[in-house]
């Protein structure tokens, strides 16, 4: 089957596009033809490596297999299945998340029935199914699962046009929370027509210094810090953050201990629930995704490149 793979850490020309070894459905396993996948910043930041995180999970100086396909998310249909499988059947059409776990960079994925794999939505293409697994599951583990979202609640999107963003605004709206989007002129409109009430230019404006506080401030691009937001913050508000840091985690368990202002830091591993509640929330119309730009899969370097300028709006897809 053909796949980008990579050897070592590096830049975007590290990829190599080739043939490898289709893989065989084990008993437990569902073997997926691929349709269509993502390219996503923890995508290039396992291809860069150097972080802790990295090091850890794929390797200190380079991947610990003799290569590595990346890739955290896709969509695709179910070929084969695992003598033992009864989630799923063949020809089913499924979107579902990799995350460290990788490998979507290929014609083929296989899974666990058990793992993070749900029906796609059926009114979604399969380009815009992918695009739309670990944003908008990660959105709702961290408005939902973590700060309790509630209705009424005032809450500020930092990102708001990214991939997490653009469906955190939705999810925060749907929510019944008044949601302020943070980004850059350029995509003032679209944050606005994904239902945010309130929309701050940060090229002009600094949303810690505006004199508005909030219950939630979710910053989906690590860009602000707490020491920085809290004054932002009403009392017991909570502040949420998606990259792991060390420094991060501590600062999360000490304002733990605090019954005032809290950082949030977590990781969302298990999304079959969350994938399931999302088909419902777009077969209903209440959220839909954003794709900036699509690429071949022997394109997947210049995808990697546009993905490091740090501008996409929305998600980048990779079509298999």
């Amino acid at each position: 089957m053909k796949a980008v793979i990579y050897r070592r850490y590096g830049a975007p020309s590290v990829l190599e596009y080739t043939e490898t070894e289709k893989p065989v459905p084990g008993n437990h396993e569902v073997l997926i033809k691929v349709i269509a996948s993502t390219v996503t910043s923890a995508d290039c930041m396992m291809r860069r490596g150097g972080t802790l995180l990295s090091s850890i999970l794929l390797g200190i100086r380079g991947p610990r297999k003799k290569y590595q396909i990346l890739g955290t998310e896709f969509s695709g249909v179910i070929e084969s299945i695992g003598s033992k499988v009864t989630r799923f059947k063949p020809g089913d059409e499924v979107y579902a998340f990799r995350g460290f776990g990788t490998g979507c960079y290929a014609e083929y994925k296989c899974m666990k029935e058990d793992a993070s794999i749900s029906l796609k939505p059926e009114n979604m293409s399969f380009s815009e199914a992918a695009s739309t697994v670990d944003g908008s599951t990660t959105a709702l583990f961290f408005l939902k699962g973590k700060a309790n979202i509630q209705e009424g609640q005032k809450v500020l999107i930092n990102g708001a046009s990214g991939s997490i963003g653009t469906f955190a605004v939705q999810l925060a709206r749907y929510f019944g929370a008044e949601v302020t989007g943070v980004c850059s002129t350029a995509n003032i409109e679209m944050v606005k027509s994904l239902g945010a009430d309130h929309v701050i230019d940060y090229t002009k404006t600094d949303f810690t210094q505006t004199g508005t506080s909030y219950d939630i401030i979710f910053d989906t691009v690590s860009k602000s810090s707490f020491s920085q937001s809290r004054k932002a913050l009403k009392e017991g508000g909570k502040y949420i953050v998606t990259v792991m840091t060390l420094k991060r985690v501590i600062l999360a368990l000490l304002t733990k201990l605090s019954r005032k202002r809290k950082l949030i830091i977590a990781m969302s591993i298990d999304k079959k629930a969350d994938l399931a509640f999302i088909k419902s929330l777009i077969e209903q119309g209440h959220i839909k995704t954003v794709i900036d730009k699509r690429y071949r899969l022997d394109e997947i370097s210049q995808a990697h490149q546009y993905v490091e300028l740090g501008h996409k709006r929305g998600n980048v897809v990779v079509e298999i």
